[in-house]
Protein backbone atom coordinates (compact mmCIF):
# COMPACT_ATOMS: atom_id res chain seq x y z
CA UNK A 1 0.00 0.00 0.00
CA UNK A 2 2.94 2.61 0.56
CA UNK A 3 4.26 1.41 -2.48
CA UNK A 4 1.43 2.48 -4.08
CA UNK A 5 0.61 5.80 -2.71
CA UNK A 6 4.25 6.29 -3.36
CA UNK A 7 3.69 5.39 -7.26
CA UNK A 8 0.75 7.82 -7.63
CA UNK A 9 2.22 10.96 -5.65
CA UNK A 10 5.49 10.12 -8.28
CA UNK A 11 3.38 10.25 -11.21
CA UNK A 12 0.79 13.07 -10.28
CA UNK A 13 4.10 15.31 -9.82
CA UNK A 14 6.18 14.12 -12.67
CA UNK A 15 2.91 15.65 -14.77
CA UNK A 16 2.11 18.51 -12.82
CA UNK A 17 5.75 19.09 -13.75
CA UNK A 18 5.47 18.73 -17.14
CA UNK A 19 2.73 20.58 -17.59
CA UNK A 20 4.24 23.62 -15.79
CA UNK A 21 7.75 23.31 -18.22
CA UNK A 22 5.54 22.62 -21.60
CA UNK A 23 3.45 26.45 -20.18
CA UNK A 24 6.85 28.12 -20.07
CA UNK A 25 8.13 26.37 -23.06
CA UNK A 26 6.58 28.30 -26.31
CA UNK A 27 7.54 25.65 -28.69
CA UNK A 28 4.48 23.64 -27.10
CA UNK A 29 1.28 24.71 -28.34
CA UNK A 30 -1.43 25.51 -26.36
CA UNK A 31 -4.14 24.02 -28.73
CA UNK A 32 -4.54 20.31 -27.43
CA UNK A 33 -6.75 19.45 -30.94
CA UNK A 34 -3.01 20.23 -32.33
CA UNK A 35 -0.97 16.89 -32.89
CA UNK A 36 2.52 18.56 -33.14
CA UNK A 37 4.53 21.44 -31.87
CA UNK A 38 7.23 23.92 -33.21
CA UNK A 39 10.96 23.04 -34.64
CA UNK A 40 13.38 24.68 -35.43
CA UNK A 41 12.85 24.05 -39.19
CA UNK A 42 13.21 27.19 -41.13
CA UNK A 43 11.55 27.99 -44.62
CA UNK A 44 12.32 31.09 -46.37
CA UNK A 45 9.25 32.56 -48.32
CA UNK A 46 9.45 35.43 -51.01
CA UNK A 47 6.83 38.09 -52.16
CA UNK A 48 7.96 40.44 -54.51
CA UNK A 49 11.40 41.55 -53.04
CA UNK A 50 10.51 40.94 -49.71
CA UNK A 51 12.21 37.68 -48.24
CA UNK A 52 10.66 36.44 -44.65
CA UNK A 53 11.53 33.56 -42.58
CA UNK A 54 8.79 31.04 -41.53
CA UNK A 55 9.17 28.59 -38.24
CA UNK A 56 7.26 25.16 -39.75
CA UNK A 57 5.23 22.84 -37.65
CA UNK A 58 6.65 19.50 -37.07
CA UNK A 59 3.52 17.55 -38.65
CA UNK A 60 3.06 15.23 -41.87
CA UNK A 61 1.73 17.56 -43.49
CA UNK A 62 4.81 19.84 -42.88
CA UNK A 63 6.83 17.09 -44.08
CA UNK A 64 4.91 16.62 -47.10
CA UNK A 65 5.52 20.13 -48.03
CA UNK A 66 8.82 20.76 -47.52
CA UNK A 67 9.38 17.93 -50.40
CA UNK A 68 7.83 19.96 -52.29
CA UNK A 69 10.49 22.64 -51.75
CA UNK A 70 11.64 24.83 -54.15
CA UNK A 71 8.00 26.24 -54.81
CA UNK A 72 6.63 28.96 -56.83
CA UNK A 73 2.84 29.61 -56.59
CA UNK A 74 0.38 32.76 -57.72
CA UNK A 75 -1.81 33.39 -55.06
CA UNK A 76 -4.87 34.99 -54.94
CA UNK A 77 -6.50 37.09 -52.19
CA UNK A 78 -9.35 35.97 -50.61
CA UNK A 79 -11.77 38.39 -47.92
CA UNK A 80 -8.73 41.15 -47.27
CA UNK A 81 -7.29 39.33 -44.72
CA UNK A 82 -5.31 36.30 -46.96
CA UNK A 83 -3.99 34.83 -49.38
CA UNK A 84 -4.44 31.37 -51.16
CA UNK A 85 -3.00 29.14 -54.09
CA UNK A 86 -3.66 25.23 -54.91
CA UNK A 87 -1.26 22.89 -54.27
CA UNK A 88 -0.02 20.69 -57.34
CA UNK A 89 -0.68 17.46 -55.02
CA UNK A 90 -3.07 16.71 -52.03
CA UNK A 91 -1.32 16.71 -48.44
CA UNK A 92 -2.33 14.75 -45.64
CA UNK A 93 -4.16 17.23 -43.25
CA UNK A 94 -4.97 17.43 -39.20
CA UNK A 95 -7.72 19.92 -39.00
CA UNK A 96 -8.11 21.89 -35.73
CA UNK A 97 -10.14 24.59 -34.75
CA UNK A 98 -8.12 27.95 -34.63
CA UNK A 99 -10.25 30.39 -33.28
CA UNK A 100 -8.11 33.09 -33.83
CA UNK A 101 -5.88 33.27 -36.97
CA UNK A 102 -2.76 35.32 -36.71
CA UNK A 103 -1.37 37.80 -39.14
CA UNK A 104 1.91 35.38 -40.86
CA UNK A 105 -0.24 32.00 -39.84
CA UNK A 106 0.58 29.44 -42.64
CA UNK A 107 -1.76 26.78 -42.87
CA UNK A 108 -3.80 24.38 -45.35
CA UNK A 109 -7.44 24.74 -46.12
CA UNK A 110 -8.96 20.84 -46.85
CA UNK A 111 -5.94 19.04 -48.80
CA UNK A 112 -4.52 21.22 -51.34
CA UNK A 113 -5.16 24.94 -50.41
CA UNK A 114 -2.13 26.94 -49.28
CA UNK A 115 -3.19 29.97 -47.52
CA UNK A 116 -0.86 33.12 -45.90
CA UNK A 117 -2.69 35.27 -43.91
CA UNK A 118 -1.88 38.60 -43.42
CA UNK A 119 -4.40 40.26 -40.72
CA UNK A 120 -5.72 39.00 -37.52
CA UNK A 121 -9.17 38.26 -37.08
CA UNK A 122 -11.40 35.71 -35.37
CA UNK A 123 -12.66 32.34 -37.32
CA UNK A 124 -15.14 29.43 -36.76
CA UNK A 125 -13.06 27.55 -39.90
CA UNK A 126 -10.66 24.37 -39.22
CA UNK A 127 -7.71 24.44 -40.79
CA UNK A 128 -4.27 22.64 -41.00
CA UNK A 129 -1.71 24.19 -38.97
CA UNK A 130 2.14 24.63 -41.11
CA UNK A 131 3.94 26.99 -39.48
CA UNK A 132 4.07 30.85 -38.85
CA UNK A 133 6.06 33.43 -40.40
CA UNK A 134 8.99 34.61 -37.37
CA UNK A 135 8.32 38.61 -38.39
CA UNK A 136 5.43 39.20 -39.95
CA UNK A 137 5.90 43.07 -40.50
CA UNK A 138 5.39 44.37 -43.90
CA UNK A 139 3.51 41.47 -44.74
CA UNK A 140 0.53 43.12 -45.58
CA UNK A 141 1.98 45.80 -47.71
CA UNK A 142 4.48 42.71 -49.51
CA UNK A 143 1.42 40.92 -50.36
CA UNK A 144 -0.85 44.01 -51.75
CA UNK A 145 -3.90 43.93 -53.56
CA UNK A 146 -4.50 41.37 -55.79
CA UNK A 147 -2.74 38.04 -56.70
CA UNK A 148 0.70 37.92 -55.69
CA UNK A 149 4.11 35.15 -56.63
CA UNK A 150 5.35 33.44 -53.75
CA UNK A 151 8.28 31.49 -54.00
CA UNK A 152 8.96 28.69 -50.30
CA UNK A 153 12.21 27.14 -49.98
Amino acid sequence: MKYLFFAIFALGFTNNTQNISNQNNPSILSNSNFKGKIIGKKMKMKIGTEAFMATLYDNETTVEFKAMLPLTVTMSDLNGNEKYAQLPTDLPTSTTDIGTIHEGDLMLWGANTLVIFYKTFKTSYRYTKLGHIDNPRGLLSSVGKGSVSVSFE
